[in-house]
């Protein structure tokens, strides 16, 4: 029930507003923001009324709030995302120059993957995916890269949980995801065919520093991956070696 905020401090109640925020839900009403915050419509107000001023919330003409640009600013001074970005860049331009296809960098954020850069295609391949989204890690390529490399632990939250649907092609079986995840490590990149979006299929590799230790993913967005996905797939690795010896 909203309005359980007694005995909260002010910083909570302002990150739980801006924590109402993720993939699903990333235009919410002053109601859906104090529902899903457990606060009551007044508080909500108040704290939504003083994100907007600072910038880190947005109302559009509807009514409806976005997270705002300066939150996005501030996010950037991390360093998985200032370091991975910078170093990355040449690279994911040299990639995107080569195929001009969607290219993305992404990193593992818990047990989902967090686009931290996307250059957008010339075909038109549905994307969902943008600069700052948060995706499950099962029904994308970067994300499944990321899957086989993680700990035991956030493999076996995954596995465990119940794997939504996103298309009819998106994998729910634990058994058939575990599988894919094995074939990753001994192939060495990940593929999705319409999983997260119909009419889109994807490749990916790791990225790794020079103990072996993967820290983020490379990915390619096309129609259509069975006449090219060798030369996708080479393309990435040689794009993530130099991101790589760049980092070390």
């Amino acid at each position: 029930m909203a309005g359980g905020s007694g005995g909260r401090t002010v910083t909570s109640r302002v990150l739980g507003l801006i924590g109402a925020f993720e993939a699903s839900h990333r235009r919410l009403t002053l109601s859906q923001l104090a529902a899903r915050a457990d606060l009551s419509l007044p508080t909500a107000h108040r704290l939504v009324g003083e994100l907007v001023e600072w910038g880190a919330l947005v109302r559009e003409e509807d009514g409806t709030y976005v997270i705002g640009r300066r939150l996005w600013d501030v996010g950037l001074l991390a360093p998985v995302a200032t370091d991975l970005r910078s170093v990355a860049s040449p690279f994911l331009h040299d990639l995107y120059g080569a195929t001009l296809e969607t290219v993305h960098l992404a990193v593992r954020e818990d047990d989902h993957v967090l686009y931290l850069e996307t250059l957008r295609g010339t075909r038109n391949v549905p994307i969902v995916s943008s600069v700052g989204s948060r995706l499950p890690m099962y029904s994308t390529g970067v994300g499944k890269v990321l899957l086989a490399h993680a700990p035991e632990a956030v493999r076996s939250q995954v596995l465990s949980a119940p794997l939504k649907p996103f298309t009819r092609h998106t994998i729910t079986r634990p058994g058939l995801l575990h599988r894919q995840l094995d074939r990753v490590l001994t192939d060495g990149y990940a593929t999705t065919v319409e999983e997260m979006t119909l009419g889109a299929c994807s490749v990916a590799v790791p990225i790794a520093t020079s103990d072996g230790t993967v820290v983020g993913s490379l990915g390619i967005v096309v129609s259509d991956l069975r006449r090219h996905r060798l030369r996708l797939v080479s393309a990435l690795k040689v794009a993530a070696q130099g991101v790589s010896r760049a980092l070390s």
